[in-house]
């Protein structure tokens, strides 16, 4: 798959996200709070730098730097996500996924080579939960040939990829494919690594708000394949 409208290895070119990033690197930075910034880094493991702005005042200053703005299409999204990932403080990259989320049902398949490049690039739970389940979801739900491509992630090499599929039927509810879902858990159910375990936990869990008995029913002809952490996560509100 290609990027639509892709004309460099950074992505396609737009007039509208260079009016935003314009915006956005002007406005952020006048709320910037270094004190706070180091305290949310610390709590991101240091996965890379802050400006400091607490969530509600971020999203404002989103709605300030947004208006007037014209709806996007899909090459203003992927162009003003990757100008966003290059930028080193993490609220810019909130600030995209918040604007790739809602825009989302203007983007096509070829929307997914974006995602998985802003999903494992300096990947963390913050970014990449949000956009297994409110970007990459939505992509799936809206065209069934990237089912495949769900399940090629699923034993993908990179955990955040991995996780991804995991959680990309978060919101699906009753349109949960549950036979996929319970497969990519079993899949998984080895790994050493507590965000894949989480994940599976969280999943599972997910789903037994819609279908409690099922969830119950494949756990306990599974469970002895699952890391405690899973089981936990999984039967949290619905009991063994």
């Amino acid at each position: 798959m290609t990027v639509t409208g892709a004309s460099t290895p950074e992505g396609p070119r737009s007039p509208l996200a260079d009016t935003v990033l314009a915006r956005l690197t002007a406005a952020y930075p006048t709320a910037a709070d270094p004190e706070r910034a180091a305290a949310m880094r610390a709590y991101m493991k240091d996965v890379g730098p802050f400006l400091g702005l607490p969530t509600p005042e971020r999203r404002a200053l989103s709605r300030t730097v947004l208006a007037g703005t014209p709806r996007p299409d899909e090459a203003d999204c992927a162009a003003i996500a990757l100008s966003c990932w290059a930028l080193p403080e993490r609220e810019y990259r909130y600030f995209a996924v918040d604007y790739v989320r809602r825009h989302v049902g203007r983007c096509s398949a070829g929307f997914l080579p974006v995602a998985r490049r802003l999903i494992t690039t300096d990947p963390w739970w913050d970014t990449v939960d949000l956009l297994a389940a409110h970007v990459v979801g939505p992509l799936v739900a809206a065209d069934p040939r990237l089912v495949a491509e769900m399940d090629a992630w699923i034993g993908d090499d990179d955990l955040w990829v991995a996780r991804t599929a995991l959680l990309h039927q978060l919101g699906y509810k009753e349109r949960t494919d549950a036979d996929r879902l319970f497969a990519y858990c079993l899949r998984q159910s080895g790994h050493p690594d507590f965000f894949i375990r989480k994940a599976i936990g969280w999943a599972l869990r997910q789903y037994a708000r819609t279908d409690p008995e099922a969830v119950r029913a494949f756990l306990a002809r599974e469970r002895g394949r699952f890391a405690p952490l899973s089981v936990r996560e999984a039967l949290k509100h619905v009991g063994d």
